[in-house]
């Protein structure tokens, strides 16, 4: 066997991947913009200090190939499809289905419900599945008063197995079987490992079925519907008061903004504009609504009497009190392609973009992140939970628009628009790569293009589903691993591997490495993890000369188990949130699943591949 050493272009590649992989778990670090710094670094880097690969200078204009690879074309194309089924409703038999049967026989009701999103996630994207999932869930649970902790996470974990099954089950598979593609190692097929990821995902969904349920305790969510009411009122000047004769602005800055004012009505049937400038008289009557303990705290103030909205004859008192408004408590799920996404509240402007009233914050926190006591100043992160307050109709409005996951506890069934039509473009999708006719990643951008001509979404869907973060991601990765492999780090890490290993049988090396990628890809990106790790296992294989087909097969598995942790996997992140569990719980259940799928591949690959 030939040496391998590292040199400096190498060791330098190498503390980048470290310095990445570490930046990727600080939330406080945008994924999009590590992404970016790590490709300047690459091609800056590179520009500075020339390397040559076999006398040939390495182009660092080759790390900007990812933007055009065809994994990245495959998996943004199979999100936008999986966008077309969540806005038509096209899971709407199964949930259908598993609400009917809750009611009559809940644990197979369940059974029934992750072998749905098993099989469903093996043919689109795990996020709709759950963004579908979690809202019928949570309805479910309100009305048969079970707790949503015990089906909301074995939800999220069966969607993670179903998505091992097939090439465009997930974003990471899409990954590993280019770069093996690209290697020129071999062309996977879109069902070529389904058979181990069934074989095993069949052990691990019984495991989920029966066990994860007792392993959970009863969670509540994180946000109840206890908080304060809101009323209607008015505000009426007084002639001695501050408001008279100050602009509105002024009035609204000496509440530190928090009045909101719905309207200014002077004389009979006057009502003046909301301008900023508008300066108010004395007898001008404020429209407001808010909790009895603001609207007092408005009246000292701006020097106004406060009264109810019927009349200035009815001042609050005992005999008057405040009139409930007719509105409900909902509680909203930051996802990444929300508008709600890395924002702060004063800068979403609730009142007057939603017509709803942010009541708190509940955030997704990795243990030992410090409280941010001030909602005002709380920057909002994926698996967020805003709880808000509005009219049925306002909050009808915004699950109408597809753009925000919405949990208030008296979720109806999607409504199916052009849902034959988007499940009929799915199964020519996959059928066409299933048998060979077409390169799935032909298939999918012909997907996206009949979903459009169609009318199954809109160009402007279209752009909301693209994640930046993931597209950034991905492009990122895939330049760190052709980094690794050009400067040769990617043969030296696999013959120190190799090496380490001794005489030690080949599959217990297959196993290890199924286990090595299981860990981190719970502490990393699994995109990241099996970037990284797909070059690594297939120079390892050449070295010890035996077929690296089951090796590519071990990282793209061990990347897909972030089971443990709520931050291995963004659809955990929205499960977290829903569900009100804890850390711990990720940890309770995910880790005894690790270790039964790490078993299972590390006694079905070899079986499978004579190894």
């Amino acid at each position: 066997m030939t040496s391998v050493t590292a040199d400096a272009h190498g060791v330098a590649v190498i503390l980048l991947i470290v310095t990445a992989l570490y930046l990727f778990t600080r939330d406080r670090v945008p994924l999009e913009s590590t992404s970016l710094a790590v490709i300047i670094a690459l091609v800056l880097g590179f520009h500075a200090f020339p390397y040559e690969v076999d006398g040939v200078p390495l182009d660092p204009a080759q790390f900007f190939t990812g933007f055009g690879n065809e994994a990245l074309i495959t998996i943004c194309s199979l999100i936008v499809i999986g966008k077309a089924l969540e806005t038509t409703g096209a899971l709407q038999p199964v949930a259908r289905l598993a609400s009917n049967m809750w009611f009559k026989r809940p644990r197979l009701a369940l059974l029934i419900m992750l072998v749905s999103v098993f099989v469903l996630s093996a043919c689109m994207n795990d996020t709709p599945i759950v963004v579908l999932m979690i809202p019928i869930l949570i309805g479910i649970s309100s009305r048969t008063h079970l707790p949503a902790s015990g089906f909301l996470l074995p939800m999220g974990l069966a969607t993670i197995m179903g998505g091992m099954c097939t090439t465009i089950g997930t974003s990471t598979n899409l990954l590993v079987v280019g770069i093996t593609r690209d290697l020129g190692v071999a062309d996977i097929g879109i069902f070529d490992f389904a058979l181990p990821a069934v074989l095993v995902g069949a052990v691990g969904l019984i495991f989920v079925w029966l066990i994860v349920p007792r392993l959970l305790p009863d969670r509540a969510r994180p946000i109840t519907d206890t908080r304060p009411r809101i009323f209607d009122a008015q505000l009426t000047v007084r002639e001695d008061g501050f408001a008279a004769g100050k602009t509105l602005k002024d009035v609204l800055d000496k509440t530190d903004g928090d009045m909101r004012v719905e309207q200014i009505q002077r004389g009979e049937s006057l009502a003046v504009m909301k301008l900023p400038l508008v300066i108010l008289q004395p007898g001008d009557r404020l429209l407001v609504k808010d909790t009895p303990q603001n609207l007092k705290r408005f009246e000292g103030l701006i020097g106004a009497s406060l009264y109810v909205e019927s009349g200035s004859e009815h001042a609050v008192d005992s005999d008057t009190p405040l009139k409930a408004r007719d509105q409900q408590v909902a509680q909203i799920v930051v996802t990444r392609d929300s508008p709600l996404y890395r924002r702060s509240v004063p800068d979403i402007h609730f009142s007057a973009s939603f017509d709803l009233i942010p009541l708190a914050v509940h955030c997704a926190r990795e243990p030992g992140e410090k409280e941010v006591a001030n909602l005002n100043q709380i920057r909002l992160r994926e698996g967020d939970v805003v709880l808000v307050q509005g009219s049925q109709a306002a909050l009808d409005a915004i699950k109408a628009s597809n753009r925000m996951l919405v949990l208030d506890d008296t979720t109806d069934l999607p409504r199916a628009h052009r849902a034959k039509r988007s499940l009929v473009v799915l199964a020519m999708v996959i059928g066409f790569a299933a048998l060979g006719l077409l390169p799935i990643s032909i298939t999918a951008i012909i997907g996206v293009g009949l979903m459009i001509a169609l009318r199954c979404l809109s160009w402007r869907d279209v752009g909301r589903s693209l994640p930046v973060a993931v597209i950034m991601l991905i492009v990122a990765s895939l330049a760190l691993g052709k980094a690794l492999v050009s400067t040769g780090m990617a043969e030296y890490l696999a013959a120190a591997f190799v090496s380490a290993a001794g005489n030690l049988p080949t599959a217990v090396v297959l196993s290890t490495f199924i286990l090595i990628m299981a860990v981190l890809t719970n502490i990393v990106s699994n995109n990241a993890a099996a970037v990284i790790g797909t070059p690594i296992a297939i120079s390892a294989a050449q070295q010890m000369g035996v077929d690296p087909l089951p090796f590519v097969l071990a990282v793209l598995f061990g990347a897909n188990m972030s089971f443990a942790t709520p931050f291995g996997y963004q659809t955990n992140l929205l499960i977290l949130s829903a569900g009100g569990y804890r850390f711990s719980d990720f940890l309770k259940v995910g880790i005894p699943l690790i270790l039964i799928m790490w078993l299972g591949f590390s006694i079905v690959l070899p079986l499978l591949y004579g190894i």
